[in-house]
């Protein structure tokens, strides 16, 4: 009886809501896994890699099926129980399960097809006459120098090169094929062993007695001879790597040719890999205070019967210990940690922590790290053996990496807003997204910060999440003192030096006097906000997106940070004609350069989006001010995420009125946080820190709050209003935006469907309305806002407004609209 036909339903990674079934052929029947990649052809010519989801012997139906060309995996990548993990956050985050294979695979393994071309070697070019761009792409082809037609247009940056390409397709000078693209590539080193003839000690003898007049080659054999670890013949292959031999002084390139060349040496080349699993020096941490033993009974118990703990310490209260002695009870059972935080500068400071404990055993992903190496930790992670990570330190996306023995998942900073994702879908959030995959794989999460989310804090005193808190710091160490400067006093009675109070400059000198350091925080990088006209009031504005461009002093420049745009100052007012524009308003960077005027031998340094572009830049800057060389720290919200510094004495904020004026419903929470956390970094060790908030609106509720260090009072004040105007966590928010560079149509997109989402929802749908920023990247926006109860269906809501969306979008005046649904905007 022949055998049955067998399908697999599979993941493409596509932004569509369906699995797509291919037929396995005979002979990869035994190749293909659940989990495993292959190659498959979608549409007429584009090849993709797509997961295996499962495989049945169910034909469709409804089309005919292509067979899958060729298995990619020997063993699955994607275990099984990550399936449901995946499906969860697509159905919850209303988004495909394509999409979410490309957030959670890194780009080294998914492979897709690239369109290749090459001169069409078949065809008489003698009667047709080309042009010269023609002439000059067809010579760059028959050279070979470009076969990617990607490659080409970066090469070219010339918008009608992909016109000339296309003609040339056309007239058949060229041909076009769909080639599939790998970009990870294992990380190869060369090494160097005896050559097999030398198998005694006696033909060894032998050459040392042809080398007496080739010294540089004795000499290297030599060396090497040592390095395998015996002069005699060596009784183990004696793999040496070039590197070693290449550091020591004996080594000549031609002389190691020459020893090869003489089959006395052989090369072997030998897949290394980029990770450091090499064993570190382990530390005993100190033991745990009073206050923090209480605690983490406390956190034990609390996870006999809850999942979720959240632990509320105040800036300094010595967390991060009880995350390491946590962490140690897992490792104890065999089970895997997640260690998720908000900002990858602060994975500098803690990897180091981590690594003084448990030694090698910790691992870092985030997306500083070369794609090469993150799929490195992803492989590390399938091994699940005695080499493979236990501890895994990352940003957001670590979220989707392969535990196999997930036990804990720590949640440090849960407050922060970088835990969301706010493009390309998935748009889910790390925090919640973690609760869950807790759960999935039965294990715990535990929930860390001095400044709880109002919905974390919610759902711990409401008896959803357990609760454990510290209210002292470690060592009884005093909480900082809060200063107020009145912005708007000091300009009255023009005792403003340029962006300081009297004040703070009078206390960053006496700080440094004392031999202590200064944060300085301002929540906008740049020199400023933007530039005016003196005379006409004009500011320059970015060509694609409806906002000021932001003056960088460095490189002169105006640059967008919603797209990028950049362009030179302006030297007249391209309104007026008229000389003179002046900055308005101050970021980091002005900060920076002012400090060198009033405290010319000081030395600051600044932590940025534009001063930590690559991946060490957040370690050098952390290691300068941490061993002292820099006397000022300036920076944006990124130092105030967990920093711990031992020196820092002073702590200034230097414009609290721009955090707390933002229109957003959360804008009093944020500020609360924001300026709670980077106080905290103030007087860690030796004494009480100051901190001194510059604010024009020294009376405003939230400024008193962080003053007295009084989160309760904010979150009652909050949670109230958010109880009378129904806001979360009393309610769901589902934000919808539609997006289109012709303004009418996007108007008429939303208004339509507001109106199909008004008869399903009612009252719950608010707009459509303009955001604050109405146009980026070239693109109209609008936005309506879902209010949903707690108490509705929100699975069955969701659906309502996905068919609403598909209708819309089936409409043919609308296909080419853009619409992005969030899932609990943040």
């Amino acid at each position: 009886m022949p055998a049955s036909q067998k399908y697999a339903n599979l993941i493409l990674p596509l932004p569509l809501n369906k699995l797509f079934t291919y037929s396995i052929p005979a002979e990869l029947e035994e190749m293909i896994l659940p989990g495993s990649r292959v190659i498959v052809q979608f549409g007429k010519k584009k090849f993709y890699s797509a997961i295996v989801r499962e495989i049945h012997e169910v034909k469709p139906i409804d089309y005919a099926t292509k067979e899958i060309i060729t298995a990619v995996d020997d063993l699955p990548i994607v275990p099984s129980h990550l399936f449901n993990f995946w499906e969860w956050i697509s159905s919850y985050y209303m988004c495909s399960l394509g999409e979410v294979y490309k957030a959670a695979l890194p780009a080294g393994l998914r492979l897709e097809s690239e369109t290749r071309i090459f001169e069409n070697p078949q065809f008489d070019k003698s009667d047709i006459s080309l042009s010269a761009r023609e002439e000059l792409i067809l010579q760059i082809v028959k050279d070979k120098r470009i076969t990617s037609i990607n490659e080409l247009m970066n090469l070219s940056k010339d918008k009608s090169t992909l016109h000339t390409i296309h003609n040339l397709i056309k007239k058949k000078y060229i041909l076009a094929e769909e080639t599939i693209r790998e970009t990870f590539k294992p990380k190869i080193e060369k090494y160097y062993t005896l050559h097999s003839e030398l198998n005694s000690e006696g033909k060894l003898q032998e050459i040392f007695t042809d080398l007496k007049k080739a010294n540089k080659q004795l000499d290297l054999l030599m060396r090497y001879l040592q390095l395998a670890g015996k002069i005699s013949f060596p009784d183990k292959k004696g793999l040496i790597s070039l590197k070693k031999l290449q550091s020591s002084r004996e080594f000549s390139a031609h002389a190691l040719k020459s020893l090869v060349s003489k089959n006395i040496l052989q090369q072997e080349e030998v897949v290394t890999g980029r990770l450091d699993l090499s064993p570190q020096e382990i530390n005993i941490p100190k033991g745990l205070n009073e206050k923090q033993k209480i605690a983490l009974k406390e956190i034990e118990s609390e996870f006999l019967d809850k999942n979720t703990v959240l632990l509320h310490g105040v800036t300094g209260s010595g967390k991060t210990e009880l995350y390491i002695q946590l962490i140690r009870e897992q490792l104890k059972n065999d089970r895997q940690v997640l260690y998720l935080l908000p900002e990858i500068a602060i994975t500098a400071q803690i990897i180091n922590r981590l690594r003084q404990v448990f030694g090698e055993k910790v691992g870092i992903y985030h997306s500083k790290f070369p794609d090469s190496e993150r799929v490195e930790v992803w492989n590390n992670l399938l091994k699940d053996d005695n080499s493979s990570y236990k501890v895994i330190l990352g940003v957001r996306s670590a979220i989707f990496l392969p535990f196999q023995k997930l036990g804990l998942v720590i949640v440090d900073e849960e407050h922060e807003n970088t835990f969301k994702q706010n493009d390309p879908a998935p748009r889910y959030h790390a925090r919640d997204t973690a609760i869950v995959l807790a759960e999935l794989m039965k294990a715990k999460c535990l929930l860390g910060t001095a400044t709880p989310s109002i919905e974390s804090y919610h759902n711990a005193i409401t008896n959803k999440y357990g609760l454990v808190e510290i209210g002292e710091r470690f060592g009884n160490l005093e909480m900082p003192e809060i200063n107020l400067a009145n912005m708007r006093e000091a300009r009255k009675k023009r005792q403003m030096k340029s962006i300081f109070t009297p004040q703070l400059l009078s206390q960053i000198q006496s700080t440094v006097e004392q031999g202590e350091q200064v944060i300085l925080f301002q929540n906008r990088r740049g020199f400023a906000p933007y530039l005016e006209c003196d005379t006409c009031g004009w500011i320059p504005y970015c060509k694609n997106c409806d906002v000021s461009l932001t003056y960088h002093k460095k490189g002169n420049q105006l640059t967008c940070h919603y797209c990028g745009f950049s362009t030179q100052v302006f030297s007249i007012c391209k309104a007026c004609e008229n000389p003179g524009l002046s900055t308005k308003g101050f970021g980091t960077e002005k900060i920076e350069d002012e400090l060198k005027i009033f405290f010319p031998k000081l030395h600051a340094v600044r932590m940025d989006l534009d001063s930590t572009r690559s991946r060490k830049s957040y370690e050098k800057i952390i290691d300068e001010f941490e061993s002292g060389r820099a006397n000022i720290l300036v920076g944006t919200q990124m130092i105030s995420k967990g920093l711990d510094f031992e020196n820092v004495g002073l702590v200034g904020i230097l414009n609290a009125d721009n955090m707390l004026n933002f229109p957003d419903f959360r804008a009093h929470e944020r500020s609360f946080q924001l300026m709670a956390q980077v106080s905290g970094r103030a007087g860690r060790k030796h004494r009480k820190g100051q901190v001194l908030i510059q604010t024009s609106n020294p009376d405003h509720p939230v400024v008193k709050m962080v003053r007295l260090n009084d989160y309760k009072s904010l979150y009652h004040l909050q949670i109230t209003e958010r109880k009378k105007f129904n806001y979360p966590p009393f309610c769901r928010l589902i934000e919808i935006t539609l997006k289109h560079k012709n303004q009418a149509l996007v108007e008429t997109a939303a208004a339509e469907l507001a109106r199909s989402l008004i008869a399903v929802f009612n009252t719950r749908v608010l707009g459509p309305e303009s955001p604050a920023i109405p146009k980026l990247l070239n693109l109209f926006q609008k936005r309506i806002l879902l209010k949903l109860e707690k108490s509705l269906n929100i699975k069955k809501s969701k659906e309502l407004t996905h068919n609403a969306i598909q209708n819309l979008l089936s409409k043919p005046g609308f296909r080419t609209v853009q619409v992005i649904p969030d899932v609990d905007p943040f």
